[in-house]
């Protein structure tokens, strides 16, 4: 059963195309990645799962519903965790998770009792009375969490929900995401870091300029992308723009960069042509400082789909 379908979707601003005819399926039981630069669509997307926004063109389905404007039944299905921490630091823990489970539509006996079950999930119990000015930014995004989570909702949307926090609560929110998923939770997940999504997801999908332009398990995106390898040469000096041709000349370099201080090849996979590549800059007076080559993982994917880091 998908938990989620999209079908041909679209949204404008003015003329600017945001999201760009995208189709999308997750299926119960996944914890699904959405990568994406800044700007490639993303939270526009998401804002539209969720009936925040309403889509210019195309048809969005939730556990087999209709998104339309208004349809509580369905938003009801959706735990959001926003980027931006939604709580309010002047009511308690426990008063924020209870007022956002009685806007889910919970009350009496199962609030109390869903409100509860949240606060032990993301392990604040003891600190139900307390007041978010109170906590530290980890404290801050659990309690983000139990508040989107509270009425148990089938599908969750985690949008970059460790964004500034310590190893230790990241930790635990990956842990807490697991579980959630083991529970039951079809989760769709968006981060700025790649190691999290390898971590958690079933499978990915990576959109940029508004459009999907990869999708699948890990595996497969790095099996089916593989067109090239990325070199990072860091140097001590400025690089000539002759030591760019030459490099070029080298067999397997598919695309040369210089950025001030550092030389960015791009080789076919295979082509065996580093100690080439290290002898030519010898010979032109290059002083390298150090090299990293980055094989077939999914950062060097994204980098090579989109030509832009996933922090950047």
């Amino acid at each position: 059963m998908n938990v989620l379908e999209i079908k041909n979707l679209k949204k404008f601003y003015g003329k600017n195309l945001a999201v760009n005819n995208v189709n999308l399926q997750i299926e119960e039981g996944q914890i699904y990645g959405i990568l994406g630069p800044n700007g490639a669509g993303k939270s526009t997307m998401i804002n539209m799962i969720c009936g925040l926004l309403s889509p210019t063109d195309g048809e969005i389905y939730v556990l087999g519903e209709k998104m339309k404007k208004g349809q509580m039944d369905v938003k009801n299905q959706i735990g959001l965790v926003p980027q931006d921490i939604a709580i309010y630091d002047d009511l308690s823990a426990i008063e924020n998770v209870s007022f956002f489970g009685s806007l889910y539509g919970l009350s009496g006996k199962i609030l109390k009792e869903y409100t509860k079950e949240a606060l032990e999930f993301v392990a604040l119990s003891d600190k139900a009375k307390v007041r978010p000015s109170k906590f530290s930014g980890g404290m801050k995004r659990r309690l983000n969490i139990a508040c989107s989570i509270v009425h148990k909702p089938k599908l969750i949307i985690m949008d970059e929900p460790t964004v500034g926090i310590d190893p230790q609560s990241r930790n635990h929110i990956l842990s807490s995401i697991k579980r959630l998923n083991e529970l039951g939770s079809s989760i769709i997940y968006t981060s700025h870091y790649m190691e999290e999504v390898q971590t958690i997801c079933n499978k990915v999908a990576i959109i940029d300029k508004g459009k999907i332009i990869a999708e699948g398990s890990i595996k497969d995106v790095i099996a089916k992308h593989s067109d090239t390898n990325i070199i990072n040469i860091d140097v001590f000096d400025k690089v000539d723009e002759s030591v760019k041709k030459v490099l070029h000349t080298i067999c397997g370099i598919v695309k040369v960069e210089i950025l001030d201080k550092q030389i960015v090849l791009y080789s076919k996979p295979n082509k065996y042509n580093l100690d080439i590549i290290i002898n030519e800059l010898k010979d032109h007076n290059v002083t390298i400082k150090n090299i990293e080559s980055k094989f077939n993982d999914l950062e060097t994917i994204f980098l090579n789909l989109t030509g832009k880091k996933l922090r950047d």
